[in-house]
């Protein structure tokens, strides 16, 4: 996948700890929150993906041909993900992560003060009109060849694959928080 898929998938995709207070005070997203969010912006961004590239995609292609089967293990596993997601996307709200600092923070308050479930929809369409802009013409092939790849993991894989991708390379908007190796 390139970068500008990945971010906004990441922003959420389309969303650190297990509550809001210890996120805060740790500055950080737990690994299976962003696990969560990729699972769960998934689908919000094979959408974007699909509309965008639309006329590019040849009809024995990946995404034409069984794109919308991947990502019906994605779709099926959204209810489950969104907690993490949520705990994801306040997380990088507060740290300023919409932009710039002032919009963030009024993005992070919108965000404690309505229900979670009241924000899905809101959260699905402007990620998916983020990535849709993201994505260049020449991109498309990349796109499609990238989830053609990925699409022999289970969904749980894929997020749990591309969080440790973004601890590898040290994001730092937000942190992922490290994990303590097994015996430890």
């Amino acid at each position: 996948m390139n970068r500008p898929v990945i971010a906004p998938a990441l922003a959420l995709a389309a969303l650190a700890s297990a509550t809001a207070a210890q996120a805060q005070q740790n500055a950080c997203v737990s690994p299976a929150d962003l696990s969560d969010a990729v699972v769960y912006v998934m689908p919000v961004a094979f959408d974007a993906a699909k509309t965008a590239c639309g006329p590019r995609l040849a009809e024995s292609g990946f995404m034409t041909r069984s794109g919308d089967a991947y990502i019906a293990q994605f779709r099926d596993g959204q209810n489950k993900a969104w907690p993490g997601a949520f705990r994801f996307l306040k997380t990088f709200m507060d740290q300023g992560g919409a932009g710039k600092a002032g919009k963030g923070q009024d993005m992070a308050a919108m965000l404690s003060a309505m229900p979670a479930d009241a924000l899905r929809p809101f959260v699905d369409a402007l990620v998916g009109q983020m990535i849709a802009g993201e994505i260049k013409p020449d991109s498309c092939g990349k796109i499609e060849r990238g989830l053609e790849l990925l699409s022999p993991l289970p969904s749980e894989n894929i997020g749990g694959l591309i969080a440790f991708v973004v601890e590898l390379a040290d994001v730092k908007n937000p942190p992922v928080c490290p994990v303590a190796a097994k015996g430890e």
